[in-house]
């Protein structure tokens, strides 16, 4: 199957380490041209479902810019020059909350937008998660640490109290992984 093929690529800003935005000058399989595409990139994140012992989710309830109010939020970040995925959730989950688990699930690597750009998701699910000394996370949002059961995740995510596409999707899928 023909793809979309790039011509060219100029930096319209840069602003490492969080965002460049590139125009493409791409050719589509049936030859039609686009000299005009706008293209985002942004670094490669993480987001975990993680769930302790006595079977309770690891969130927290916070604000970020872009959403209103207060959104229960998965542990999350970046993924660091050269680092791995699964190695960047281990760390993020053990920096923001002070948990550390025993089991890892890849649940997916996801296009931000599919016709933009803006990154690759990595979601995983961690299991058998247990407290090990508070985290030293640099996030600079208030946020306060909750656990919550799988039946009150349930509700919040069915409520709308994951705010960030990415927060609900990785609940969700945790979720349907845990009922299997």
């Amino acid at each position: 199957m023909p793809t979309w093929k790039l011509l060219k690529r100029e930096v319209l800003l840069h602003q490492p380490p969080f965002l460049t935005v590139e125009r493409h000058h791409l050719v589509l399989p049936n030859g039609r041209e686009i000299p005009n595409w706008q293209w985002v990139i942004t670094p490669e994140y993480v987001n975990v479902a993680a769930i302790t012992v006595d079977q309770r989710f690891v969130l927290f309830r916070q604000e970020k810019y872009a959403v209103e109010g207060f959104s229960l939020a998965p542990v999350g970040g970046y993924l660091e020059p050269g680092e791995e995925p699964l190695a960047a959730a281990q760390r993020e989950l053990q920096e923001e909350s002070g948990y550390v688990a025993t089991e890892w699930e890849a649940l997916g690597a996801y296009a931000v937008d599919g016709n933009r750009g803006a990154g690759i998701a990595h979601l995983f699910l961690a299991r058998q998660a247990r407290f090990v000394g508070k985290g030293e996370s640099d996030d600079i949002e208030a946020q306060e640490l909750v656990l919550l059961s799988v039946d009150e995740v349930r509700r919040a995510l069915h409520a709308g109290e994951f705010k960030v596409l990415s927060w609900a999707t990785v609940m969700a899928l945790a979720l349907l992984r845990l009922a299997e």
